[in-house]
């Protein structure tokens, strides 16, 4: 289950996902400097209007794409702060694919591949849904913008 990895905060400190154990989750790759970043908007929007109901979205900024995350912890919760008015938690930068992948992210892969079967991430802003007992739902492409999930998010909570 997803509610069983540790992953680190932005801090560097370590960060247990059972924290959101019974939350129904997106679980997203972001990056400042994407041309998918005012996604941020749509995704704050998302976790404002179903956090009462049990919903959380979690970021997971990556620099793998186009070197598109170049800031450090404190640039990137500042631009997200300040840019996008963002409230949902924003944990420390991951790699997605390669050798130093996270297990978070792998573990998400190998629950929901992507189009044919594919286990990497292609891209910033691939979205992982994830339901109140843990189980990855569904993976959700780039270019899926966040209002586009209401109808699955709500599905679940």
């Amino acid at each position: 289950m997803i509610t069983d990895f540790t992953v680190k905060a932005a801090d560097g400190s370590d960060a247990s996902l059972d924290a959101y154990r019974g939350r129904v989750l997106l679980i997203v790759n972001t990056a400042s400097k994407c041309g998918f970043t005012p996604q941020y908007a749509g995704l704050e929007a998302l976790h404002r209007d179903y956090a009462e109901r049990g919903f959380e979205v979690l970021g997971f900024p990556c620099n793998q794409f186009g070197a598109q995350e170049p800031g450090d912890a404190a640039e990137i919760a500042t631009f997200c702060s300040t840019t996008y008015d963002v409230t949902f938690p924003v944990f420390a930068k991951v790699d997605v694919n390669g050798k130093d992948a996270a297990p978070l992210f792998e573990a998400l892969k190998t629950e929901a591949p992507g189009v044919l079967g594919s286990k990497g991430i292609k891209w910033n802003f691939t979205k992982f849904l994830v339901d109140r007992e843990g189980r990855v739902v569904d993976r959700y492409a780039p270019t899926t913008k966040p209002e586009d999930l209401r109808g699955d998010i709500e599905g679940l909570l």
